[in-house]
């Protein structure tokens, strides 16, 4: 059954999630299955309906020669017959039929093949199969304000024809503009790398944030009827104007960590030197020689650039 929901005063939000404004009104319809027949049920129509336009001709024969009577039932045939083609329709694997009679909503035919269904009325098409698509690259700002490109594949399909076809003006068009909608509320509520804790990063966790897309566009078409099966992010990168400034911020982060990582491990291996001379007996080293020794370990270990070595003929003292 179709019914509208009635216009909603402007004063305030209707906790019900009706729409509110001057004469806002939904649609409320929820899909049925319509009455059909077989393909062979319908086949037996076919053949009643042409047996019936073949049989009119005599009758039509007879009015020439002044038998208005017979005329009639020739008419009555053709009617007859145009009644009985108008039921007949043939569905595809993966597309559907919504048919309504004088405006009303009867049902959809979901049965493949060559079936019959209610005669005199309109069947629309309508594709249950699976359709992706991409969003267009939107410029949004993170949430650290940074400004980025992003873009995401929705993969979708239409799960209730009747709101798909009676709910929205054009479903396609409706999770087209609602997909990008979400991607853009979704990707303003992460930073793009370098999360807080508790935090999750567009860069950092793709999966969970794409999971996110997928549910926020899912509630928002649900109303058309529409099933969300997936939501990837596509494209993720920064906007031109800070992609250099990012791009060395980045650099010297790795620099740095590269730092962290050399030292660490040149400190290591100075005191494991250091240990093993004095273990083994090979010198006896008092602190200034022991700090000249570890300052001139570290110099070769750190150094960007290959270590001259310096001959000493004196001694440290001197």
């Amino acid at each position: 059954m179709t019914d509208t929901v009635p216009p909603q005063s402007s004063e305030g939000g209707d906790p019900a999630g009706r729409p509110v404004g001057h004469a806002g009104a939904r649609v409320d319809v929820e899909e049925r299955s319509a009455w059909t027949v077989g393909a062979g049920g319908a086949a037996l129509v076919l053949l009643l309906s042409v047996g019936l336009a073949v049989a009119s001709i005599p009758f039509f024969a007879a009015a020439d020669a002044g038998q208005d009577g017979l005329a009639a039932v020739g008419i009555l045939a053709i009617l007859l017959a145009m009644l009985g083609f108008s039921g007949l329709t043939i569905v595809s694997p993966g597309q559907t039929k919504v048919v309504q009679l004088f405006g009303r909503y009867l049902g959809t035919v979901r049965r493949t093949g060559f079936v019959m269904t209610v005669p005199l009325t309109t069947k629309k098409r309508v594709s249950v199969r699976v359709r992706n698509f991409e969003t267009n690259e939107l410029k949004v700002n993170d949430a650290d304000g940074n400004p980025i490109n992003i873009a995401s594949i929705v993969v979708w399909q239409v799960a209730d024809t009747a709101k798909a076809t009676f709910a929205v003006e054009d479903y396609a068009d409706f999770v087209r503009v609602q997909s990008e909608s979400a991607l853009r509320h979704v990707a303003m509520a992460h930073p793009y790398d370098h999360a807080d804790d508790g935090e999750q990063s567009l860069r950092g966790a793709t999966e969970v944030v794409s999971g996110e897309i997928a549910a926020e566009v899912a509630e928002r078409v649900v109303i058309a009827g529409i099933e969300v099966i997936e939501a990837r992010i596509s494209n993720l990168a920064y906007a031109p104007e800070i992609a250099q400034a990012m791009l060395q911020r980045q650099q010297a982060g790795a620099i740095i960590a590269a730092r962290e990582r050399i030292v660490e491990g040149a400190v290591s291996m100075v005191e494991d030197a250091l240990s093993r001379l004095e273990q083994d007996g090979v010198v006896s080293l008092d602190d200034e020689r022991r700090a000249a020794m570890v300052s001139n370990l570290l110099v070769v270990l750190c150094g960007d650039s290959r270590a001259t070595p310096v001959v000493n003929t004196g001694t440290l003292y001197a």
